[in-house]
């Protein structure tokens, strides 16, 4: 007699092989017994003292399902300064702007010790210098010359002078279009129109406190005010303005390296000389290291913050080149879509 033993189900672990296929047991006088041999045994589970069996296949088919929800997608932002729910670290920020503030106009207008004379002790010949520089501003003046247009003979001044001076100006032109379209301009209540204009000669002496004004809350604050007419001017026209600043840094760098070839100022070793020169014995020269350094800070700062004004295909390109210095706040001029915040 044959007995066969079907397996319908699978064994867990070590024993799974045993469920695949069938086995047929024979009677035992078709296997050798040997006197000294016992009867064979039934086959034991390994983690068991029972004998191994078929089990039946269970009849209650179940259906376990997942209710766990959809992940929700991670929006990635930057944190600026005003983040955080206590404003401990706006308020680190805020402190840290006037403290700067306080610095830069003692150390750069009152005390006697950084390079060159002091607001109160400036000598004429500064100040003839700093005349002849807004005479030459964005170089009017000796491109007039230059095509034969002497109505006014531009200042022959040195080049490494002039394309710092220049530099500087047209990064602080580029900033109105930014100012102008700040989402929280209206934290500050003065007027942007002079803030701006103060800017253009005075640079960071106004620029810092406005960066420390705009941490208010914003329940402090009322709605949005309405643009003046230079805001309006400055906004719509955004991407002239960064063009024409764009462009302007260019022709500076250029011309500091190459500009006045015949008036005998040297090559690139001797203008070099003059520029470490001209930062060590000129205060307005000293000053412009540290603004172009607080821009530096402040370009990708206010960038970051205004993100939503630029057109939704281009936020990832000027998020990337906001740290870039003038080729991020150019790309945030060229790509603005104002938005009334």
């Amino acid at each position: 007699m044959t007995t066969i033993i079907t397996t319908t189900s699978s064994p867990p672990l070590l024993c799974s092989f045993l469920s695949s296929k069938q086995f047929l047991l024979k009677p035992s006088h078709y296997l050798p017994h040997y006197p000294h041999f016992p009867k064979p045994k039934p086959l034991l589970n390994s983690f068991s003292a029972k004998p191994l069996l078929p089990k039946p296949r269970s009849t209650d088919s179940r259906t376990v399902l997942c209710f766990a929800g959809r992940r929700k997608p991670v929006e990635l932002t930057e944190a600026s300064p005003e983040d955080g729910s206590d404003g401990s670290l706006r308020r680190v920020f805020q402190i840290a702007l006037w403290i700067a503030e306080g610095v830069y106009i003692l150390w750069l207008f009152l005390l006697p010790y950084a390079p060159g004379d002091p607001v109160w002790a400036i000598s004429s010949e500064t100040v003839n210098y700093l005349v002849g520089l807004s005479l030459n501003f964005f170089f009017i003046l000796p491109f007039m010359n230059f095509v034969g247009i002497h109505l006014i003979e531009a200042p022959v001044l040195h080049p490494m002078s002039e394309g710092l001076f220049n530099f500087v100006i047209a990064w602080t032109l580029m900033f109105a279009p930014l100012l102008y379209t700040d989402r929280r301009r209206d934290r500050y209540k003065g007027s942007l129109d002079v803030l701006w204009g103060l800017q253009m000669f005075l640079t960071n002496t106004f620029l810092i406190p406005y960066m420390a004004i705009r941490l208010n809350n914003a329940d402090d604050v009322s709605g949005p005010s309405k643009r003046s007419k230079l805001g309006s001017l400055m906004t719509d026209g955004a991407s002239y303005v960064g063009l024409i600043g764009g462009i302007t840094c260019v022709l500076s760098i250029f011309w500091a390296l190459y500009g006045r070839t015949d008036a005998n100022f040297g090559g690139m070793a001797e203008r070099w000389e003059f520029l470490i020169g001209f930062f060590g014995s000129e205060r307005l020269a000293y000053a412009f290291i540290w603004d172009i350094c607080l821009y530096m800070i402040f370009q990708p700062w206010l960038v970051g913050d205004n993100l939503g004004n630029v057109q939704e295909d281009k936020v990832v390109l000027v998020n990337y080149l906001r740290h870039i210095p003038v080729v991020g706040l150019v790309a945030y001029l060229l790509c603005l879509e104002p938005k009334e915040v």
